[in-house]
């Protein structure tokens, strides 16, 4: 169905892809995966035709082909899901599916005949959408089925879904690959970009592994395992499981009394209390939209002031009404669940980014009172962090814009850890990361632990936040549901807090 054949790609000093050779057969699907920065996305920009190769072929269906852009490739049954959706929140279902392939005239758009067509092919996918419905008004989730709607409306055979479970609930993690397994039984292709091992062994036919830019395996899925997986994306062992001692907590750092949140006319927070001590990793469990994203904006200082109640106190001291600045300063670290709303200006460099939150203050300034920015040393802070993160490729002067995904997030992880914080709110930390940055970032959550830091985990990962965590809550619907010890608590009995029952031996706060 797809072939590319030697197929290189540099930009700039940078080998993205270096005589890339991937085949996948029809009918299947092929799980490619590696590394952040190992050439995945590149290469599949390249077979949308979003992105030019240097040199090598592209081969559609035993036919070479050479893409002016994505239209090309539209028309050749040829369809790409971006880790990052594209969708204009407030149109609908509908307009948003049809946007750029609208039926009918300019000046007499069919959006009915369209409407029915996408309420056919929802019933053809098996699940449910309203195509009048507001983007706005859309789970994750919902999203994503309004992606894959818009390539299925445009007669795609083959479908690229880059990272697709990267934002996803467990739950819909499953209703997605419930999906794709109904298109597969269609006589659909699908390529599958993932960093997710359990995934990829669960839902692939065929697994091509990439590194550095270059294929260095291509395994039958049923003939390999998630180690062997692991060997080949990070070129050594890789340790699949987290490893720490029992954690040794002290007195409390952050303590959390009755917080409650109301914001665009609903109770966001309902009288939230807690602690979190030195010394260990308290985590937070939960179906996303029940409280986890305010939360962590609230404890941060983002949350909007009016609507919220409650106290919060960081090493003894009340910092309700401080602003992040100060919250900062105090020694409150954040790596926020959204980086590029939260955590990165795009289009400043890896210098300049490396350095935000304490760009105010030496060593990111100099001069009289501290008015001008230290760039000699911004870069050398720079080159410091990108060197003991790993971050590639590692130039300061590159534009934020111009990482993956994970390491846009390696960068953002050793920013907030640099000045090793009393407290670290870590939401989502591993989302959109490969499996040798999550091994990076989980030892460096433990690290932060040993050093006597406590740390707010808050992850949809269940496994992730269960086997880090000393101690579990759960939030349901803007409450505590109950706090459990995830060393003797199994994930169906977290995942029945999750959705507002209760678990054998849950202690119930709030």
């Amino acid at each position: 169905m797809l072939e590319l054949r030697r197929v290189s790609k540099r930009f700039g000093s940078v080998q993205a892809n270096d005589r890339v050779d991937l085949v996948v057969e029809p009918g299947t699907i092929h799980a490619v995966v590696g590394e952040n920065g190992a050439g995945k996305s590149t290469a599949m920009r390249i077979a949308f035709g979003l992105t030019a190769p240097d040199s090598g072929e592209v081969v559609v269906a035993g036919r070479p082909v050479r893409f002016a852009g994505p239209q090309d490739a539209i028309r050749l049954g040829i369809g790409m899901v971006h880790q990052h959706f594209a969708l204009v929140e407030t149109l609908t279902v509908a307009e948003n599916v049809v946007l750029g392939a609208e039926p009918g005239s300019a000046l007499a758009l069919d959006l009915g005949g369209a409407a029915r067509r996408i309420a056919a092919l929802a019933r053809e996918l098996g699940v449910a959408v309203d195509p009048r419905a507001e983007v706005a008004d859309l789970a994750v989730g919902e999203r994503q089925r309004v992606e894959l709607l818009k390539v299925l409306y445009r007669d795609a055979r083959l479908l690229i879904l880059d990272e697709p479970t990267a934002v996803l609930t467990p739950a819909e993690v499953e209703e997605l690959f419930a999906i794709l397994r109904r298109l597969r039984a269609q006589g659909k292709t699908i390529v599958l970009v993932t960093h997710k091992l359990g995934e990829v062994l669960a839902i692939s036919d065929v697994v091509t592994v990439m590194r550095d830019g270059r294929v260095v395996a291509r395994v039958a899925t049923r003939e390999t395992t998630a180690a062997e997986l692991a060997r080949f994306i990070v070129g050594r062992d890789v340790l699949l499981r987290v490893e720490k001692a029992p954690a040794r907590p002290g007195a409390p750092v952050l303590r959390v009394r009755d917080l409650t949140l109301r914001a665009d006319g609903r109770l966001r927070l309902d009288r939230v209390s807690f602690e979190v001590r030195a010394g260990e990793i308290v985590g937070i469990a939960g179906v996303e939209g029940n409280g986890q994203t305010e939360l962590v904006e609230a404890l941060a200082g983002l949350a909007p002031r009016d609507g919220l109640a409650g106290a919060v106190e960081l090493s003894d001291a009340p910092i309700t009404a401080a602003g992040v600045r100060e919250r900062r300063r105090r020694g409150l670290a954040h790596i926020p669940e959204d980086r590029h709303r939260r955590g990165l200006l795009l289009d400043f460099d890896l210098a300049e980014n490396a350095v935000l939150g304490a760009h105010d203050r030496p060593p990111a300034v100099t001069g009289p009172g501290g008015i001008w920015l230290d760039r000699a040393g911004l870069r050398r802070r720079a080159e410091r962090l990108i060197h003991d993160f790993d971050v590639r490729p590692p130039d300061p002067a590159l534009l934020a814009r111009a990482l993956s995904g994970g390491n846009q997030q390696k960068l953002v992880l050793g920013r907030e850890l640099s000045p090793s914080p009393r407290l670290l709110l870590a939401a989502q930390p591993t989302r959109g990361v490969d499996i040798g940055a999550i091994e990076r970032i989980h030892r460096e959550l433990v690290a932060l632990r040993d050093r006597g830091g406590a740390v707010l985990l808050v992850s949809a990962e269940l496994d992730e936040v269960m086997t880090l965590s000393d101690r579990l809550l759960v939030l349901h619907r803007g409450r505590i549901a109950g706090e459990v010890d995830p060393a003797r608590t199994s994930p169906e009995e977290v995942g029945l807090l999750m959705t507002g029952g209760r678990a054998g031996g849950a202690e119930a706060r709030g």
